[in-house]
């Protein structure tokens, strides 16, 4: 779930060029609380942040983010829905104030924005065709078995892949989730590698023709089993909006509200646990 380096400067430079430093301002928080609207941005990714059949937003992401704005006095929520890898970009670019994807916390992320501490956690997951006909269960059988595997633009399970050497030739990347029941139920693709939850909502949805492979093996990186933390994020000049988000989300993680919000998206228990476990700093750090 990364945006490269190029890119992001890229659009810091096209920013400069049409005057948007100043217009940058709109993401501070007094700004933000005299016009009494934040923008927000999620993916279309459920349960972590997407827009239903009637235009509302849901998931882990934007319940949490609502609540958090109604804390800070902040009344209206102007919702926007891109593709992941286009939200570090439009971050930098001002088009919104605050992105809500539940991104998970990396250190070459922390390089291009700033990150709220962890709001969630969470496993890796791989979507099959059904019946499992390669018998897959982990990542790292793709290295060496010529098995396409696909991931979505702008995700880490790139990077994951790339560490456990899995060829790039064998790497198909998508637009989206939504692409990933067709991609792998013809074949395009043998497996679909994503968070356990994305994984169990796509194979719910695709139940006729997708599963999500059994007994899997979360991918083992520098000897520790893979596990991300997601925040809320921000452009880099938004401290004092980071801040005080940080403040109500701190508030908000101890009530059994945040909790339920927690269970009813599909997290267990240990993710919400395993939530306080790291801080932003440390994630930043790698």
């Amino acid at each position: 779930m990364k945006t490269t380096l190029k890119t992001c400067l890229m659009a810091i430079t096209t920013a400069s060029v049409l005057g948007l430093g100043a217009a940058s301002q709109a993401a501070d928080l007094a700004a933000i609380q005299k016009s009494d609207t934040i923008r927000i941005a999620v993916a279309n990714e459920i349960p972590y942040g997407y827009m239903d059949l009637n235009g509302q937003a849901k998931g882990v992401g934007p319940d949490v983010a609502t609540h958090i704005a109604h804390a800070l006095g902040i009344k209206n929520i102007e919702w926007t829905t891109t593709s992941f890898g286009s939200l570090i970009p439009g971050l930098q670019a001002n088009r919104y104030d605050m992105v809500a994807a539940e991104m998970a916390i990396l250190p070459q992320r922390c390089e291009q924005v700033l990150f709220s501490e962890p709001d969630s956690s969470y496993g890796e997951g791989l979507l099959v065709a059904k019946g499992n006909p390669k018998n897959l269960h982990d990542y790292a059988s793709f290295k060496d078995s010529g098995n396409k595997i696909a991931i979505m633009a702008g995700a880490d399970q790139l990077e994951m892949l790339q560490a456990l050497k899995v060829p790039a030739d064998q790497i198909v990347t998508i637009s989206s989730n939504a692409d990933a029941i067709s991609t792998v139920s013809t074949g395009r693709a043998d497996g679909y590698a994503a968070t356990s939850l994305t994984v169990s909502q796509l194979a719910h949805k695709g139940k006729e023709k997708v599963e999500a492979a059994a007994d899997f093996k979360d991918p083992v990186v520098d000897g520790s089993p893979v596990r991300s933390w997601g925040g809320f994020t921000f452009a880099k000049d938004s401290t004092a909006l980071r801040d005080a988000v940080n403040t109500e989300l701190a508030k908000f993680k101890k009530t059994d509200d945040w909790k339920k919000i927690m269970t009813g998206y599909g997290f267990s228990a240990e993710d919400a646990s395993q939530s306080f476990e790291r801080s932003t700093a440390q994630l930043c750090k790698g």
